[in-house]
């Protein structure tokens, strides 16, 4: 319970602040499960304003390309909730890592060998030119001429402040954990640049050394300086790409684990010229289990973290370390990011266990972890501490999203919540392979909202444009706000260049139109694909509207580090694969989560939450692991069964579900 209404808070913050910040839309939430996704959801990108690409790995989907084959990939109309295949996927697309450059294309790179049709996706790189006609599809050579300098599973990725990515980390292998066999401790650049010595190839990294052996799919925020913030198992750093150095930071508190297989969420909180643009990192949930622990010796009861830290990225923020919060419920896999009226929201995961599938000693079907989050929840950064947390209003789902499962922000305001598959394949186990989509609309949604025309292509840095604007007739018209958001990549609870910048702007007179200027370095917002909103001082945002930051031209291309690149990396071997021996599926398909036959479905409000009688859950670990013994026992306080019980999918259906308002999805 807030200590304060949200207007009464909006208030006194307005007062500190100088405006009308930290304000947003109280009332019920609305969940829809509506139609499916094709492919199972391991990988999500907003591309339009109207589509979604969604990538998966080789597996037997549904979804048939036109060629006969089982889909990889798949673009969704968020207008008809309808999917079609994309066709080009060659390689295997398994847990790569994706962004967009300055020109808006969607690179996704790394993978895994070569699976069922599928061939060898370790090293290659792929394109997609995001467009609303369905013309536009993947460009996959399985790493001829469009790959890396070397195998990369699990990779993290940052688009730069010339509008290049980033490329760090990941392993050469598929594993279960990262091991010094398979560790890739490099980064690089796409486009490949000549850098400090290093001409287009791979660059050493003693962070991701030192961070083993849980640094998968490390956490990367591009900062107002130029520099990047990075987080990997329970270390993190500040990163000068341009010098090629690294500055230690505080570790993350508590001995939390938060990148892969032990996945937290981390968010850069919005940057706002009230702020001083000051970046300011938050990661929450994760794991404290050994990293050096066998996964066959980890039970899948074992408790997630429910801590979340902060830490303002100035020296005085640095010297003052990190500022420690706990969350409702314990979360891992979690999705966090940021909505446009500031707030973030965290949705999907589980409350024990881990990452990957068939590796504990009591799995849940294949499923390594037990106990889903299914109560979304939301964290208000501008509110007091211990009040910022709050699941009031919002449905809880009876879909698991554990592993291999997404979530995005729409460019409408909408959330996606999609895919799960802890599973080698298709399969209806326990936590079966998940087909079917959800749309959580804020109350927000519900509200009139504002909109705007006029907004161009490309928005320059710095220079002034203008917007036409249309209020509704009870906003308060004296005060609005432009936020530019980059939706990011969503992948294994890590949104990849995700980032909200709030703009200087002025409103005229009449309330008919908005002086915008645009972001006022390359730092505070790396060229490239943006969304951007019009808010009320009541937290309703207007349909986010895509643009481009920039001039919206290609990253710098250095051909002579691009041609040195091939000449010291082998020509990619498209067949290999590696061997492995998937778990047996017990289970078939019904059909109809496949198909999404079953009608849809509606949440409306906050649901109660049964929690049954708890069960002490003892875990034995014993085994040895770099020629030491050990043994460690465990007691977790946890249900008999999943620790939220929702509603019966009969109940859950009403008829007075509210009209969301310029919804479009």
């Amino acid at each position: 319970m807030r200590p304060f209404s949200p207007s009464y808070t909006a208030f006194v913050l307005a007062a500190l602040s100088g405006l009308a910040c930290g304000a947003f839309v109280e009332g019920d939430w609305v969940l829809t499960q509506d139609g499916v996704t094709g492919v199972s959801a391991l990988q999500m990108a907003v591309t339009t304003e109207t589509k979604v690409i969604i990538l998966d790995k080789a597996e037997h989907n549904p979804l048939i390309t036109d060629d006969g084959k089982n889909a990889m990939a798949s673009e969704l109309d968020l207008i008809t909730r309808t999917v079609r295949p994309l066709n080009g996927a060659k390689s295997n697309v398994w847990c790569a890592g994706g962004g967009f450059l300055s020109n808006g294309t969607f690179i996704n790179t790394g993978g895994n060998p070569a699976i069922l049709t599928s061939q060898n996706g370790l090293q290659a790189l792929r394109q997609f030119e995001p467009c609303d006609d369905q013309t536009c599809d993947i460009i996959d050579d399985s790493g001829a001429r469009l790959r890396i300098t070397s195998p990369r599973w699990y990779p993290g990725i940052v688009r730069l402040e010339d509008g290049s990515l980033l490329l760090m980390g990941g392993a050469t292998l598929n594993n279960f954990i990262n091991t010094p066999e398979i560790n890739n401790p490099t980064y690089e650049y796409y486009p490949p640049k000549n850098i400090n010595g290093f001409n287009g190839v791979q660059i050493p990294s003693k962070f991701l050394n030192d961070t083993m052996n849980a640094n998968l799919f490390p956490y990367l925020a591009y900062l107002p300086d130029g520099k990047i913030f990075i987080a990997a198992n329970t270390q993190t750093m500040i990163f000068d790409w341009k010098n090629n150095s690294e500055r230690r930071l505080p570790d993350i508190p508590n001995g939390v684990r938060i990148s892969y297989p032990y996945s937290g969420s981390a968010a850069l909180l919005p940057l706002t010229p009230e702020n001083d643009y000051t970046p300011e990192i938050l990661i929450c949930g994760g794991s404290t289990i050994d990293d050096t622990v066998d996964a066959s010796q980890i039970s899948s009861q074992t408790p997630a973290s429910k801590q979340c830290a902060r830490m303002v990225l100035t020296e005085e923020g640095i010297s003052g370390g990190w500022k420690v919060e706990e969350m409702p419920l314990a979360r891992t896999m979690g999705e966090m990011f940021i909505l446009p009226d500031g707030r973030l929201i965290l949705v999907n995961g589980a409350q024990t266990g881990y990452s990957g599938y068939a590796n504990s000693p009591d799995p849940i079907g294949d499923s390594n972890a037990d106990h889903p989050s299914f109560t979304p929840v939301v964290y208000d950064p501008e509110a007091p501490e211990g009040s910022r947390f709050s699941s009031k209003g919002i449905p809880s789902s009876d879909i698991a999203r554990l592993y291999h499962s997404t979530a995005t922000l729409t460019a409408n305001g909408t959330i996606l919540m999609a895919g799960s598959n802890p599973h080698e394949d298709l399969c209806f186990d326990q936590f079966p392979t998940e087909y079917r989509a959800e749309y959580l609309d804020p109350p927000y949604m519900f509200k009139p909202r504002p909109s705007f025309t006029g907004l161009e292509s490309t928005i320059a840095y710095n220079k002034t444009f203008t917007l036409n604007l249309t209020m509704p007739s009870e906003a308060n018209a004296t005060d609005v706000s432009v936020i530019l958001m980059d939706l990011g990549y969503s992948t294994h609870g890590v949104h990849q260049s995700s980032r909200y910048l709030k703009l200087v702007s002025e409103l005229s007179e009449d309330g008919t139109s908005l002086t915008v200027t645009g972001p006022p370095t390359p730092q505070l917002y790396p060229p490239g694909p943006a969304y951007l909103y019009v808010v009320t001082a009541d937290g309703v945002p207007s349909p986010g509207k895509k643009t481009l930051v920039g001039d919206g031209q290609s990253p710098p291309a250095d051909e002579e580090a691009r041609q040195n690149m091939f000449d010291q990396t082998p020509p990619v071997n498209t067949t290999f694969s590696q061997v492995r021996t998937p778990p047996t599926c017990k289970v078939s398909a019904d059909g109809a989560s496949i198909t999404g036959s079953r009608p849809p479905t509606t949440t409306t409000g906050e649901n109660s939450i049964v929690t049954t009688s708890p069960t002490t859950v003892t875990s034995v670990i014993s085994g040895s692991t770099s020629g030491s013994a050990f043994q460690t026992t465990a007691t977790v306080s946890a249900s008999a069964s999943n620790s939220e019980v929702t509603p019966s999918e009969s109940s859950l259906q009403t008829t007075a579900t509210p009209t969301a308002t310029n919804s479009g999805v």
